[in-house]
């Protein structure tokens, strides 16, 4: 098993430091936080690599939100130093860890988005359906996983290919910074935290190996800590699903929740729910609940054009972003039916007599 040191160096370098910087302003760039940071960036980003060498640096104190949809969430926001040793240590290990991930885990990868899983679940569906005539899915959900991860294996993981020291003091650090900051995080990774999305595939990186080449399950699809394997017998799936639930939990500490399950997926009846949308061998449509949030956010944008606070173009980047989801799906005349129901107007202003 191949280890790499002097990870170090690159990573507190100026260059890797200023490199960071740019990729966290991007879209951020009038932001207040930005623009301070931005005012004295060179010594602020030299103040910040003294931090790393002398050894010295502390992650910041988390800010704790709450996000609703698609459903509810704390999520973690560090202040910009941290965002951008963050961005810098990912750079360096995403080098190591991106060549040995699976193929067929996706999110948080270049090329490895929500489209890109659901074309390759639907693809080994349409395997399964072509050679058994059936398709029978084990989708799995493990339960609370940001919350659940074991600093002690997630750092033994990581310690399998990074042997310098100065590194594991830094990922060490970034690790167990939400014990005594963020009181509603005590265990686990928070989420929104850039190292938190790396960290996370490296975790379950160990569950893809599991699948793969203990089991040889070649129909299998990881999004986060989402998963589906497909087949055509539902007690070899069932027979799966007991073994891949024995070593979620006694090698990294995780298990299943109440959504996993094992279905038959009906031509004309039950799918496979998945990465936004509702997925068969022969077509794919957007949820229901996706839909019900776009109508109500045309809505609340129509208002708020109608009173002046947004423009079309605002409106439109809107649409289109969603247009871009929808059309990965069967979805031409549903989304001629939504946009029918939708009509920007301004409010006409009374001039006084």
């Amino acid at each position: 098993m191949k280890t790499f040191k002097g990870l170090f160096e690159q990573i507190a370098a100026f260059a890797s430091l200023h490199a960071a910087w740019r990729r966290v302003k991007r879209g951020k760039r009038w932001h207040g936080d930005v623009l301070a940071f931005e005012a004295d960036l060179e010594p602020n980003l030299f103040a910040l690599q003294e931090s790393l060498l002398h050894k010295v640096y502390a992650t910041g104190p988390y800010r704790l939100f709450q996000v609703f949809e698609p459903k509810n969430r704390t999520v973690a926001a560090l202040p910009i130093k941290d965002r951008v040793v963050q961005h810098s240590l990912v750079a360096v290990l995403e080098r190591i860890w991106e060549p040995r991930f699976c193929a067929d885990s996706f999110a948080c990868r270049v090329g490895k988005g929500t489209h890109a899983g659901a074309d390759r679940a639907q693809a080994m569906m349409r395997q399964v359906q072509r050679r058994h005539g059936r398709v029978v899915a084990l989708k799995g959900d493990v339960e609370k996983f940001f919350p659940s991860i074991s600093h002690d294996v997630l750092k033994r993981l990581i310690r399998r290919h990074v042997a310098c020291a100065e590194t594991l003091w830094l990922i060490d650090e970034i690790i167990d910074s939400t014990l005594d900051r963020a009181q509603t995080l005590p265990r686990g990774m928070p989420i929104g935290n850039l190292a938190s999305q790396l960290f996370a595939n490296i975790y379950l990186d160990a569950l893809d190996r599991f699948v793969k080449q203990e089991l040889r399950w070649p129909h299998y699809v990881r999004y986060v800590d989402d998963f589906v394997l497909f087949g055509a017998d539902k007690s070899e799936l069932h027979d799966l699903r007991l073994q891949i639930e024995a070593f979620l939990h006694a090698e990294l500490a995780l298990r299943t929740n109440t959504k996993t399950q094992v279905f038959h997926i009906q031509p004309r009846g039950r799918c496979l729910d998945f990465l936004g949308y509702r997925m068969w061998p022969t077509h794919r449509r957007l949820r229901n609940g996706c839909v019900r949030r776009f109508r109500r956010r045309l809505k609340g944008l129509s208002r708020r054009y109608a009173e002046g606070l947004v423009t079309a173009a605002e409106v439109d980047a809107v649409v289109q972003s969603w247009a871009g989801h929808a059309r990965h799906a069967n979805s031409w005349n549903l989304r001629g039916a939504v946009y029918a129901d939708f009509a920007l107007r301004r409010k006409e202003s009374r001039c006084p007599n």
